[in-house]
């Protein structure tokens, strides 16, 4: 089993480094095009405030009460299972639709709300306005597309759904080379592009339900049984699962009230760390997730706590030198990729100060993608919901505390403190509850991966130039240095761990956890 689980894991990274791959280079051609200044700002507002309710309603909450449920009417047939979907889309596509419509209407509003430090800037915040009412319809589109995603993966068709954002960022790219010289507001065409890259998203995966015999006859379903069972467990999960993302919003209301940039440095920098959260700590959720369903219907509790257990071992393995490197070569990663044109070497300091603290979170960040799983699975919502909220309160106090000493950098470094204690409390909560029993070899496991990190560290404090070297730096001879870091120390890495007893083919067998 853990061989399978790490052969979907594989297809799910590969698809999403192609597409993480791609936002990078949208991300390029967004700073060349528009900086971090009034445009940017105003942009990444209107589009953070529908892709958070994204992460938070259709990937986030949706899809942790959806995927148990279908797994459930899966043992009951084919019948039951495709009028639950029926039901789940025709509601699911009414509700969003009226949410919609009022996100478009009220688009002033909401910015208002989500950016309250605009208010004093009507330029700023009349733009945010209109590129949010562009930006607002991609949540009926995208939340359509979790659906849809939910139930391929459901039928282990991971690679589809972990494909599909490669559109949104072709269409955020074309948007911004073609569109936006043809436009009197130029960054309007990131609003129109965020449009039509929903669109194409979920008529992509079309094809691919009715290859499977799944593809929804909507009808209106509020009362039925399952529907009502979803909406009960996706409720509170709004919170428990989708903690991370209610805090990068807060740093964005917060950094509304800083200088102009503040909100594009930390965008910037939660790009990079979302680079390996999504490569590995979301495709790892999103694999065994469906797994962990299976393995509570059957009621097969061993097996249950043993793919947590491996899947936390992967963690170590694969996010220790992940954040190493993200804070190590902060600097060099955002003057490499993002300092052209309008985006400027200042910008690309004051991103790295942000990127190195984020970086400090991404170990908890993934824990919690692999932790939350282990309550969602069981249908288990209450729990992680309490943990969620204490989270999210620590960080508000946080962010009131360090934002008032290190401006944007102070946000940041909230985010990542909350996600630790978050991950903690879930971890206890999975051990008392005794729904996970860490397999035998821990201390021995975490002690042999001492050594391969610290040498890590030790070349590149060695190579990594100094940050003038990089200023001064052609974009290929940045390019060059950055890769020849970056491919070295992940050789370095990992030709070190079979010498100190780690074995990465052996991470592949069922019962390596026990036998280490």
């Amino acid at each position: 089993m853990s061989e399978k689980l790490f052969r979907s894991t594989a297809i799910v990274s590969m698809m999403t480094f192609l597409s993480r791959i791609l936002g990078f280079v949208r991300d390029i051609v967004i700073a060349r095009l528009f900086g971090a200044g009034l445009g940017a700002d105003a942009f990444f507002v209107a589009f953070k405030i529908p892709n958070f309710l994204r992460r938070l309603f259709a990937e986030g909450a949706f899809s942790q009460a959806f995927i148990p449920v279908l797994a459930e009417y899966r043992e009951r047939g084919d019948k039951d299972l495709k009028q639950l979907i029926a039901a789940t889309s025709g509601t699911l596509t009414i509700i969003l639709f009226f949410i919609t419509a009022i996100g478009v209407i009220a688009a002033p509003i909401i910015i208002m709300v989500f950016a309250p430090g605009f208010i004093g800037n009507p330029q700023k915040i009349e733009l945010a306005g209109d590129l949010l009412k562009v930006t607002f319809p991609y949540l009926f589109f995208i939340s359509l597309t979790a659906l849809a995603g939910s139930i391929l993966n459901s039928f282990g068709k991971f690679a589809i759904p972990a494909f599909t954002p490669v559109f949104l960022n072709l269409s955020l790219i074309g948007s911004a080379i073609w569109l936006s010289p043809q436009l009197d507001e130029p960054v309007t065409a990131l609003a129109w592009g965020v449009f039509i890259g929903g669109v194409v998203q979920l008529l992509f995966q079309i094809p691919f339900l009715i290859k499977i015999g799944q593809l929804p006859k909507p009808r209106w379903g509020w009362k039925d049984s399952g529907v009502q069972k979803i909406l009960k467990l996706m409720l509170p999960a709004i919170f428990g699962v989708s903690v991370a993302q209610i805090n990068l919003l807060l740093d964005t209301l917060l950094a509304s009230f800083l200088v102009t940039g503040s909100i594009s440095w930390l965008y910037y920098s939660d790009r990079l760390v979302e680079f390996p959260l999504g490569v590995f700590g979301i495709a790892l959720s999103t694999v065994i997730l469906p797994s962990l369903s299976k393995k509570h219907a059957s009621k097969s509790m061993a097996e249950f706590s043993h793919t947590i257990d491996w899947a936390l071992r992967w963690v170590f393995i694969i996010a220790t030198p992940a954040a190493i490197g993200l804070i190590w070569l902060a600097e060099p990663l955002l003057l490499t990729l993002f300092q052209y044109g309008e985006f400027s070497a200042s910008d690309a300091h004051q991103a790295s100060l942000s990127l190195m603290a984020y970086g400090l979170g991404l170990l908890p960040f993934i824990f919690i993608k692999v932790l939350a799983p282990g309550y969602y699975a069981r249908q288990d919502i209450k729990t992680p919901v309490k943990i969620g909220i204490i989270a999210m309160i620590t960080n508000m106090v946080l962010n009131i505390i360090l934002m008032m000493q290190y401006a944007h950098v102070g946000l940041a470094l909230a985010t990542s403190l909350s996600a630790l204690l978050n991950a903690g409390l879930l971890y206890l909560g999975l051990r008392k509850r005794g729904v996970y029993t860490p397999d035998l070899g821990w201390g021995t496991f975490i002690l042999k991966l001492l050594a391969p990190n610290t040498l890590l560290i030790a070349a590149l404090a060695w190579f990594t130039p100094d940050a003038n070297t990089w200023i001064d730096g052609t974009a290929w001879q940045r390019f060059i240095m950055l890769s020849s870091l970056i491919v070295g120390a992940m050789a370095l890495y990992f030709s070190i761990l079979p010498f100190v007893g780690i074995k990465v083919k052996q991470l592949l067998k069922p019962k390596l956890s026990i036998e280490n």
